[in-house]
């Protein structure tokens, strides 16, 4: 089966972390946060030429604090790492020893959204970009409204 080709932020993490072959992005131990191995990100995302699954890059930056930046933008809250949320249901990995937190890649950092859930795609729609019109509009109470991607548009 063909994936739809993402194109929000959101959705690619989704496939992202979902992904048996992507490593550097994996659910904390409750699958309600997500745990991201920057050097290893780096390597294996942001990489120079093609990503790692052989098609054209992911994300239009090399730059690890865009992907930070974008994070926050679409609502994420960045987490204290502790050494219970490191351990992985879904993708298990030990602590390095000493109980430091960082792997040999880089600093792990754990992002958490409320629609952001292990087993819950349907939550995707209600991640909205934080621009200044949709702040402007949810502070007068107004719905903000989530496209789908074009591919999933009939």
């Amino acid at each position: 089966p063909v994936i739809p080709r993402p194109c929000t932020f959101p959705m690619k993490l989704w496939l992202l972390v979902n992904s048996p072959s992507v490593h550097s992005v994996r659910w904390d131990g409750r699958g309600e946060g997500l745990l991201i191995d920057q050097g290893l990100f780096e390597q294996e995302l942001l990489g120079v030429g093609l990503s790692a699954a052989g098609e054209e890059e992911l994300f239009k930056t090399k730059n690890f604090g865009s992907i930070v930046r974008q994070l926050n933008l679409y609502g994420f809250h960045k987490l204290t790492v502790s050494p219970a949320s490191s351990t992985v249901g879904s993708r298990p990995r030990p602590a390095t020893a000493g109980g430091d937190i960082s792997y040999a890649d880089g600093p792990l950092h754990h992002f958490w959204n409320p629609h952001f859930r292990y087993g819950r795609p349907d939550l995707l729609v209600k991640i909205k970009r934080l621009t200044k019109a949709n702040k402007e509009k949810l502070d007068a109470g107004l719905e903000v409204t989530s496209r789908l991607p074009d591919d999933l548009q009939y």
